[in-house]
């Protein structure tokens, strides 16, 4: 890879026309634990359930719905193709019986070494009424907005213990000086 780093540079071209980020997969242990931490503690909808018996697996395409958006189709068909159209969903992928494992530890979260996958990000209107929101829900907290170097900005932990990032726009760009 060659050139220099240029912020904001069109690299869209004929051939990556229609290009989508759809999604980013999580792979979970127990699919009630999730979904009701996914859509009870942050609110996402789930958008679409795929069930894969021959494989035992299930996908679960979680996302945020605006009240301008397109109205999601009633017709699974139809549901599906809306699904694959979105911009930034949640995969999360159930492998059938970790739920009942009890020898399954779970998955590896990234942040533990070795590294590699770090977290997820969320933007809210205001990280300190979220993050009181989540207080009291009982969500494990990582870091909370005042902690550390960074203030303003959270990292929470779902069931599975993935990282999700709980940030401000407006104090991000402030936190980055830019």
């Amino acid at each position: 890879m060659s050139g220099t780093v240029q912020e904001g540079r069109v690299t869209q071209s004929n051939e990556t026309e229609g290009f989508v980020f759809n999604q980013t997969m999580l792979r979970i242990k127990d699919p009630e634990r999730s979904l009701a931490f996914y859509q009870d503690v942050l609110g996402m909808t789930l958008l679409k359930k795929l069930d894969f018996p021959e494989m035992e697996f299930s996908l679960f395409f979680m996302g945020y719905v605006r009240p301008d958006d397109d109205p999601i189709p009633q017709n699974p068909l139809d549901r599906t193709a809306y699904t694959f159209e979105q911009k930034a969903l949640l995969e999360l992928t159930h492998n059938w019986g970790t739920e009942n494992d009890e020898s399954f530890d779970g998955y590896h979260n990234g942040n533990n070494d070795p590294r590699g996958y770090g977290h997820i990000g969320l933007s809210v209107p205001d990280v300190y009424q979220a993050c009181s929101r989540f207080e009291e829900l009982g969500v494990e907290f990582v870091k909370r907005p005042d902690d550390g170097k960074m203030k303003g900005i959270a990292f929470i932990k779902d069931p599975d213990g993935y990282w999700i990032e709980i940030l401000e726009a407006g104090i991000s760009a402030a936190l980055c000086n830019q």
